[in-house]
């Protein structure tokens, strides 16, 4: 009984605590290429055309057609009508939304579809918002008033540690870096993290190194 008990233990310690990483901002193939090479689980693809990453759709397309298999696909939108959102769905073959604006919960369960939905917390008493979505996984930005993330401001840990009571799926994003990326995971353990400008050259280009220490950091630390 001690032995099975001691495998059991063992197996756990092996899934499901290495916090997964998603790589968002992808507008070109080497760096999607790159990404995936280096452990990435998830790319993200902006169509929100005020963004400085945001993509075409037969651009993300393209490249979501020389990913190898087992890369999860993920379709950022800001506030987009419902039939844009399905027809680039099916356009680009795409794995998960991550929506971005006010969009309801509702509006969420509409789509037929795997949905992270992105919360921009200001206030400690805006996590209760959590409890309305039934989604597979809620992304907590930093809150800007004009602003959809990618701002580069770092978000509040403490907050991301306590919305752990509404899901247990939680998508750490805002201001992680390769330099504090140990840290935020260490304090948080989340289950996933979100980058994007932290790891850019400039805006819809990705730095090679910073890529690498980014996911080799973030894949070191397990839970």
């Amino acid at each position: 009984m001690v032995r099975k008990t001691r495998i059991k233990r063992s197996i756990e310690g092996l899934m499901g605590y290495m916090t997964k990483v998603k790589i968002c901002g992808i507008t070109n193939m080497s760096d999607a290429s790159l990404a995936v090479d280096l452990g990435a689980d998830a790319l993200g693809f902006i169509f929100y055309k005020k963004s400085p990453r945001s993509i075409s759709k037969e651009s993300a397309r393209n490249i979501i057609r020389g990913l190898p298999p087992f890369t999860s696909t993920v379709g950022v939108f800001v506030d987009e009508h419902i039939n844009i959102i399905k027809e680039t769905v099916a356009f680009c073959n795409l794995d998960l939304l991550q929506l971005h604006g006010s969009e309801s919960p509702a509006f969420c369960s509409s789509l037929n579809k795997r949905v992270i939905k992105a919360l921009r917390i200001k206030e400690r008493e805006d996590l209760e918002v959590i409890r309305s979505y039934g989604v597979c996984a809620v992304l907590l930005d930093t809150y800007y008033q004009d602003l959809h993330g990618g701002g580069g401001k770092t978000f509040n840990w403490q907050f991301a540690t306590e919305a752990k009571r509404f899901t247990k799926r939680i998508i750490l994003a805002g201001g992680l870096h390769p330099e504090n990326i140990f840290e935020a995971i260490e304090i948080v353990n989340p289950y996933a993290v979100d980058v994007s400008s932290g790891v850019e050259s400039e805006p819809g280009k990705k730095d090679p190194d910073k890529l690498k220490a980014f996911i080799k950091t973030a894949k070191k630390n397990v839970h």
